[in-house]
């Protein structure tokens, strides 16, 4: 893996497999976490390992498949490597402005990434169907639940009817009551988020228009959407061990804010300047209180 990317001392290996533990049976978990919490070198061959953790040859050859890889041969290869690094670097003092290096080199290629592939006429096409909906629901679980309700923040205070849906009970809600005049951001890095997936296909149902946010375009999520706004990414990004996994949402919704804010501007002041009138009012009264 290209260490630029490489931002802490944490085996990638065993990142990987905890990206990938998700979509793993019962028997390839308990496989996963051997290798997750194991620490010390032993004799990994396929034949060695079934035995430790009486699971067939297969089964191992099944997981590293799961984790992304061709086979056990290659992901024993790579988790060996790791392993070394990881023992290597325990016990000693880090370097902080390597990390923050390292960090600033990450971001600036993933920002480049996210920039390039950047469809300005998508962007147009977004922000009016933001203009023309009555209401406008973002769907995000974890990570991409906390992009979600920065996006209810920033446009609500510009007077749109927008809600952040992060959890996956009132997800299923909001999208039985979604209507045709009901605007659908779905955020998923994977594109493979089940609670956001049922719940756009129950608010698609309903004529809802829906948009998602994603790294994969051609993922469940993007096939059910409208319009598909993909974002760059970074191997294990969504794992959050790295940097931080909304950044690229957050960068995009940047460009989205700025342009649709800069629509019927004069309008969008004066809702934003009351929503901070009334905060200051709030903080004055709060200290009225206390005197």
């Amino acid at each position: 893996m290209n260490d630029d990317y490489m931002i802490s001392f944490q085996n990638e290996t065993k990142q990987t497999i905890e990206a990938s533990y998700k979509k793993m049976t019962a028997v390839e978990r308990s496989v996963a976490d051997f290798f997750i919490g194991n620490k010390d070198d032993m004799d990994f061959s396929s034949k060695n390992i079934s035995r430790v953790l009486y699971v067939s040859e297969a089964t191992l050859s099944r997981f590293s498949q799961k984790c992304g890889y061709k086979g056990y041969r290659e992901f024993i290869f790579s988790y060996e490597r790791d392993l070394k690094f990881e023992q290597k670097s325990e016990g000693t003092e880090k370097d902080v402005g390597l990390f923050a290096r390292r960090v600033q080199n990450s971001y600036q290629k993933l920002l480049q990434e996210n920039f390039r592939i950047l469809d300005e006429e998508q962007v147009r096409r977004v922000a009016g169907m933001l203009n023309i909906s009555k209401r406008v629901l973002i769907f995000g679980i974890g990570n991409s639940g906390y992009a979600a309700e920065e996006f209810q923040l920033r446009f609500m205070r510009i007077g749109m009817d927008v809600n952040a849906v992060t959890d996956s009970h009132m997800m299923k809600i909001g999208a039985a009551l979604a209507g045709e005049e009901t605007l659908v951001i779905a955020i998923t890095l994977s594109g493979e988020t089940a609670e956001v997936l049922e719940s756009i296909r129950i608010a698609k149902s309903r004529g809802a228009s829906i948009i998602c946010i994603t790294a994969v375009s051609g993922s469940s999520v993007a096939k059910e959407s409208q319009e598909v706004i993909q974002v760059a990414t970074l191997k294990n990004l969504d794992t959050g061990t790295k940097i931080s996994p909304q950044f690229s949402i957050l960068a995009i919704m940047d460009v989205l804010y700025s342009y649709y804010f800069a629509n019927d501007s004069y309008f969008k002041t004066q809702k934003y300047k009351a929503t901070l009138s009334a905060i200051r009012a709030k903080g004055e009264h709060t200290e009225d209180k206390d005197e």
